[in-house]
């Protein structure tokens, strides 16, 4: 067992101990991994490990154990690396052997040079995520995460930076690695220009992007790097990420917690010479086309660090005030859902008086959007989502900041969420739908290109006459999709491939929506204060913290409930259809019946109860007869459909 390694400061110290011990053995990697599973185990570890999504990455000490909360937004096409390998000292010919897992750059020292044709040199793969923050991430979410962070105190990482902000490729001193890494990066280089370093016939690499060259800047490339966020106005860091184990169990948009090491050394940021020289033998188009590719895949370090995971955890949800994986039998995490289902009365009580508020005094309107808010697709039968619970708000004021202000509401409850302002303008050039980028062999990013359980508000109260072209036809499309099937339908030019999605999506409208909805309410509201922002403002600062954390917690965890229904009540609800059809053939069909079997299935977890009963089955009847009433009133004063 290694000794007196820091395994924050230099996991690769770590990683060398086992590998000194176990040499080619595979063991040494299972090792590894185990390790620093019992490390994050200790008390309050995780919290130490200094975090890409808070700690500005000039702050981060160049191959220290870093973490990261993401989401994947592409995969790229697995590649080679130098498991093992071997270097040669060019004055006493003695022979190291050097492991080539976790790092981008093979370790060589300045007399020191890689015997490519070692017997014991080793070949494997690993795959490569391009992973960006999480897109529409709350506020309250990210404080929440820095807050809990210690990482900042902690004495074994470089959290003070030593220097001001500049491009690590710009920065051929490395003020901030040790002496010794200077060395070995030096060595590399050297060994890389005499041809050491990578040689040709592709795919087989020494390492993986690391080459020595002409700079990314000069390549004349016409326009500056995007990060390809989903969402605008988004930051953070954008990561690729290295997968040695496991990669099959993850797929484009899962959210994702990572442990591993930073990776940000200068010779990222460099193409290799002879590619270079290579390409331009051959075809413009084609040269041009290499060049997108390698620009984008190979971006400057400084902008987009590499992460090589030691250990990646899909994230159930990305509420920091729940214990991360909700399924878990741990007794700590059952006593946590145990003990807040017994207070679940209250705190419901208190978010139904909450919305009733900022829904301007309608208590109905505030019962449906608890239920939006806790709904999920639990499962598919088919290509029909169960669960979706689209909710349409109709009767939102027009010319009024009343829709932009229940968003903030909104915002101050979910984990995350995009209000999708419905103009002719942006429905006609914003892109919606994710596409296939061939030339660089990337997926361009679009706004439907979300996490589960993201919030996705759209208000149509700012939609004006004008005409719709053949873009913003496609997107109002990919909505109403995205609605009915919840899927999105990538563009890979020659074919389009479905994603399945699970988004809560809220359509604020004047009168009914123009795109489909499982439920219509509208909005009637009690009073109109003259000073919205004033109101909404006020309503928010009047809620405690602590009651405001129980909001969050409440709407996230009700989403994790099993639920069923006992054939006692299965039986009750078709006699209870039935009598229905007979009274009134035209009152209820088999979509109201599934709409009401939907209202009760999100009615009872409201109240934590995870079976249907009786009351909790009248209940929905009442509010759906109370939900119709109001539409059919509203259609005989307007003199038309809502």
């Amino acid at each position: 067992m290694p000794c007196g390694e820091d395994w924050l400061s230099h996991p690769l110290g770590i990683v060398q101990g086992f590998f000194a011990q176990n040499g080619v053995n595979p063991d040494w990697e299972k090792k590894v991994i185990e390790y620093f599973k019992e490390k994050l185990k200790e008390n309050n570890a995780p919290k130490w490990v200094p975090s890409l999504n808070e700690v500005p990455l000039h702050y981060l000490k160049p191959n220290s154990f870093v973490k990261f909360r993401c989401m994947v937004q592409d995969m790229f096409d697995p590649e080679f690396y130098m498991g093992v390998y071997e270097t040669v000292n060019r004055n006493t010919k003695a022979r190291v052997l050097h492991f080539g897992k976790y790092r981008d750059v093979a370790e060589c020292g300045p007399q020191q040079e890689v015997d490519l044709n070692s017997p014991r040199t080793t070949t494997l793969e690993r795959q490569t995520f391009y992973c960006v923050p999480v897109p529409g991430e709350s506020t309250w979410v990210k404080e929440a995460y820095v807050n809990a962070n210690q990482a900042r105190v902690s004495p074994s990482t470089s959290y003070t930076p030593s220097r001001h902000k500049r491009s690590y490729e710009d920065d051929e001193d490395m003020d901030l690695q040790p002496n010794k890494q200077k060395d070995q990066h030096t060595g590399a280089r050297q060994a890389g220009n005499g041809g050491g370093l990578q040689w040709s016939g592709e795919p087989k690499r020494l390492e993986t992007e690391a080459s020595s060259g002409q700079q990314l800047s000069s390549l004349n490339l016409s326009s500056p790097f995007d990060l390809n966020f989903p969402l605008p106005g988004e930051k953070g860091p954008a990561c690729l990420v290295k997968v040695y184990e496991d990669w099959d169990c993850f797929k484009v948009n899962d959210v994702l917690e990572l442990y591993g090491i930073l990776s940000v050394d200068p010779v990222l940021s460099i193409l290799n010479n002879d590619e270079r020289d290579a390409s331009s033998l051959l075809d413009p188009m084609e040269c041009t086309d290499m060049a997108e590719e390698q620009r984008v895949h190979s971006p400057p370090a400084s902008l987009v660090p590499r992460i090589h995971v030691v250990l990646a955890q899909k994230l159930q949800h990305i509420n920091p005030l729940l214990p991360a994986c909700l399924n878990k039998e741990e007794s700590k995490t059952c006593k946590f859902v145990s003990g807040f289902m017994s207070e679940l009365s209250p705190v419901r009580a208190e978010l139904l008086g909450f919305l009733t508020h900022a829904l301007l005094g309608d208590s109905l309107a505030a019962e449906y959007l608890i239920l939006h808010l806790i709904s999920t697709v639990y499962t598919r039968r088919d290509v029909l989502p169960l669960g979706k619970f689209t909710v349409n708000l109709s009767g939102c004021p027009r010319n009024s900041t009343f829709t932009e202000h229940l968003y903030r509401i909104i915002q101050h409850l979910v984990p995350a969420s995009f209000r999708l302002q419905m103009t002719i303008e942006n429905m006609n050039h914003l892109k919606f739908i994710p596409h296939k980028d061939y030339a660089a062999n990337r997926l361009v990013s679009g706004l439907l290109q979300l996490p589960s359980n993201t919030s996705l508000v759209i208000d149509e109260t700012l939609l004006e006459q004008g005409q719709l072209d053949t873009p913003g036809v496609h997107n109002v499309t990919a909505l109403s999709n995205l609605i009915t099937w919840q899927k999105v339908d990538y563009d890979f030019s020659y074919h389009q491939m479905e994603f399945p999605c699970n988004i809560n999506v809220f359509i604020t409208s004047e009168g009914r929506s123009l795109l489909p909805a499982d439920c219509q309410i509208h909005l009637q509201p009690q009073l109109m204060p003259p000073n919205m922002e004033e109101y909404m403002n006020s309503l928010l600062s009047a809620v405690l913290p602590s009651v405001l954390n129980k909001f969050r917690i409440y709407l996230t965890l009700l989403r994790f409930l099993d639920y069923s229904i006992s054939d006692e009540i299965t039986k009750a609800v078709e006699d209870d259809f039935v009598e229905m059809r007979k009274n009134d053939p035209q009152s209820i069909t088999a979509d109201d019946l599934h709409q009401l079997l939907i209202v009760a299935r999100f009615l009872s977890l409201s109240a934590g109860q995870t079976t249907l009963s009786r009351e909790r089955w009248l209940r929905a009847k009442q509010l759906e007869s109370l939900r119709r009433a109001r539409l059919q009133q509203q259609k005989c004063v307007n003199g038309n459909e809502l």
